[in-house]
């Protein structure tokens, strides 16, 4: 179970009653080009009830809200709406019909206050020439975070407020459209433990008021603290519906998946070897400050703390990505001086990073040149063996990583955000670096492709690479790091041993207290 939910108890299931179904899709199906995104997939949502859309990266669960929400259209099936046939030709109709989505990375108007982004394509006017009523968007704006027990500024400007206050101008959003509706995709990715309260309680209150809300996580413990319903999509199909109450977690993944997967880590027999990197008293002028530590070959060296400690800031330095105040660097006993991820590359050092759409991959180019940006010059000097060695390489880490692609030349944006990160993982793989960071290498995947992730870099370590993996999940790092180093506020407050870490000792250090 995800640490920082854990001790929500808001109970979801005893707001409001659900009513009649709302939405129905029935039959329906979606191909792009030759690839079949969708067939056959039946879904029923109902007022007052939560719907968990579950299934593995590639399921079919991206394309189905865009249906939803009118950026595609389907190729076959029905869709209703109380009833009657519903047809959305793009975004704007579907919010006029009172279905809108809260995503995880949300788009805003970000040099606009919270008023405009709220009413943005629906201002009040007022006077006999139409104009923006200011005073009464504002007054209505405020009006709706007082019904959601919100306190934000409707005046402050979008680019200011946090990923959980956008959420919460989303939802506002929804409301003042007397959306019907609403999906949430991954809403709690970026939130810390309160905002995910937050979330939660509003959860109960769109329930209470026969919302109907469809709510797309990969984490179960979500799924059971706030879902009524489940519906389960597998490879574009419809496999499975049902109640929560009704079903397990074991049941849940051996629908998505098509075979049972535990939730054990494959923690490898290892060898530990001698230590490969030196970091002494490295400080940043604002993030973090006299930062030492050590990693070892054949060692996977876990961080964590809650967000804003320091920990990613911490590893873009040491990737030359940000310049640090003071501080040593060595790497096989030699003294680095990193000015530029080039340097690192050069050294032997590897950054997966945690935001694989902005830092991590070339969403535009095909997988196989994504692999294989990093090593081009060493791949062959002319072109014909360029490209065997390209598609070589993109296959042998496709298989090893069970990447879900049409083909090889595939653009990467295409891809479900799980195999986004694959593909990002599998490019700094093939540089074969000495340590190789890793921020985050399960966000929002999937429990099929988590399992493959992890159990690659097990395969790592006992090839000899040192790997430091940055993670939020804490049961992630306590069952694959082999020490772990405990960030609070831009310091190391505290570092365990495998086998002195616990939940509570480690989850005491993240918050600057002592178990």
């Amino acid at each position: 179970m995800d640490a920082r939910v854990r001790d929500v108890n808001v109970d979801t299931n005893a707001a409001g009653a659900a009513g009649a179904t709302l939405l129905q899709l029935r039959g329906v199906g979606k191909r792009f080009g030759g690839v079949r995104a969708l067939n056959e997939v039946h879904l029923s949502a109902r007022g007052g009830e939560v719907l968990a859309l579950v299934g593995e990266n590639g399921a079919g669960k991206s394309t189905l809200v865009k249906i939803l929400t009118g950026i595609h259209q389907p190729d076959s099936g029905t869709l209703t709406l109380d009833g009657k046939p519903l047809a959305v030709a793009n975004p704007l109709e579907a919010m006029r019909a009172g279905i809108t989505a809260v995503h995880q990375e949300t788009v805003m108007f970000d040099e606009l206050s919270v008023a405009e982004n709220i009413f943005m394509g629906h201002h009040p006017l007022t006077g006999g020439l139409p104009r923006v009523d200011w005073a009464r968007m504002e007054a209505e704006a405020q009006r709706l975070f007082e019904r959601l027990e919100v306190k934000l500024p409707v005046r402050a400007k979008v680019r200011d407020l946090s990923i959980a206050q956008r959420h919460f101008i989303e939802i506002a959003r929804a409301l003042s459209q007397d959306a019907r509706v609403v999906i949430m995709d991954e809403p709690t990715a970026a939130l810390s433990r309160r905002e995910i309260h937050e979330l939660y309680r509003i959860v109960a209150q769109l329930k209470a008021q026969g919302t109907a809300v469809i709510f797309i996580t990969h984490k179960f413990d979500e799924i059971f603290a706030v879902a009524d319903r489940y519906t389960v999509l597998r490879d574009g199909e419809f496999v499975a519906e049902g109640r929560i109450a009704e079903t397990s977690e074991q049941q849940l993944i051996a629908l998505m998946v098509g075979r049972a997967v535990t939730q054990a880590y494959p923690k490898p027999q290892a060898t530990i070897g001698a230590t490969v990197l030196e970091v002494h008293d490295l400080s940043h002028p604002t993030e973090f400050d006299g930062i030492s530590f050590t990693l070892r070959r054949g060692e996977i060296l876990g961080f964590y703390g809650l967000i804003g400690a320091g920990r990613s800031e911490l590893m873009q330095a040491l990737f030359g990505l940000t310049p640090t105040s003071r501080g040593t660097v060595r790497l096989d006993g030699q003294t680095l001086s990193v000015r530029n991820p080039q340097d690192a590359i050069a050294a032997g050092i590897a950054y997966v990073p945690e935001d694989r759409q902005h830092q991590g991959a070339h969403l535009a180019l095909p997988i196989v040149h994504n692999m294989s940006l990093p090593r081009l010059a060493d791949l062959g000097p002319w072109l014909l063996g360029k490209q065997r060695a390209e598609l070589a390489l993109a296959r042998r880490f496709c298989e090893r990583l069970e990447l879900k692609a049409a083909h090889f030349g595939q653009a990467v944006g295409e891809l479900s955000g799980g195999n986004q990160q694959k593909v990002v993982l599998a490019k700094w793989l093939a540089t074969n670096p000495k340590v190789i960071i890793i921020d985050e290498p399960t966000k929002g995947i999937d429990i099929g492709s988590k399992a493959a992730v992890h159990q690659f870099i097990g395969e790592l370590v006992t090839q000899g690479l040192a790997v430091i993996m940055v993670s939020s999940e804490l049961p992630e790092v306590l069952g694959m790091a082999d020490r772990i180093v405990v960030m609070h506020r831009g310091r190391v407050r505290r570092e365990f041993t495998r086998a002195e870490a616990g939940t509570e000792a480690v989850a005491a250090a993240a918050l600057g207290a002592e178990a």
